[in-house]
């Protein structure tokens, strides 16, 4: 039988000690608890929510996981694995300027900013595009391909395809380093140098491209890459 957050004893209840304290005064096992409601036969509700952050090493680990890696858990079905990835996009939307607010890029750090808290910790490569209007107002950040933990494969058409559909006037590259560390290799400097040259043949100009560290980033057009 299913332990409920509200069988629990009345001291245990983490919605009511969040009606009582506020939401600060609960630990991360708590406010998974809320989210999800039920435990399992085998786990009472707080166990479920503490052993899945252990088992994901943490709430990052947990808010960054698919819906197969949510699924894959002991305890976790779809509709529990839906109401932690719902949560986590709407954290992600939270931070950046997918909240409904637009959002001017005037320096390299506005484009780092945007996007260091979800790009800084991620395991493997990912390169987005961000593309923005003739305002350099972004109106889209859309990823452009998944790579390995140590190199990401670029190709103009990826990066172009959406740029061209949403009408852009210019682009910005932004790519992270597992490594922690954004120092730029030969392959990231000649990769941009080609998406420059194919930009001038669709008329969306390149305007820089980032490399996220931890904490840190870099541009390569203030470094005078391209």
């Amino acid at each position: 039988m299913e332990q409920r957050v509200r069988d629990l004893p009345a001291q245990e209840r983490p919605q009511e000690r969040l009606e009582k304290y506020g939401a600060q005064s609960l630990s991360n096992a708590e406010l998974l608890a809320v989210i999800l409601r039920t435990g399992t036969a085998r786990d009472g509700i707080l166990n479920l929510s503490a052993r899945l952050l252990k088992d994901f090493g943490g709430l990052n680990g947990v808010l960054e996981a698919d819906l197969y890696e949510l699924t894959q858990h002991s305890g976790i079905k779809a509709v529990k694995a839906t109401q932690i990835l719902a949560v986590a996009e709407l954290a992600k939307r939270y931070r950046n300027f997918r909240s409904g607010d637009e959002y001017r890029v005037s320096s390299p750090k506005d484009a780092a900013d945007l996007v260091m808290n979800e790009m800084r910790d991620l395991k493997k490569e990912i390169l987005k595009v961000l593309i923005l209007n003739t305002k350099n107002i972004v109106t889209a950040a859309v990823d452009a391909s998944v790579g390995t933990l140590s190199s990401s494969i670029v190709h103009p058409r990826d990066i172009f395809r959406d740029a061209i559909r949403r009408s852009a006037a210019s682009i910005i590259l932004i790519h992270n380093h597992p490594s922690g560390d954004p120092t730029p290799s030969g392959d990231d400097i000649n990769s941009t140098r080609r998406v420059k040259e194919a930009g001038k043949i669709v008329g969306i100009e390149l305007l820089d491209h980032l490399i996220i560290g931890d904490g840190r980033f870099i541009s390569l057009k203030e470094k005078g890459y391209f």
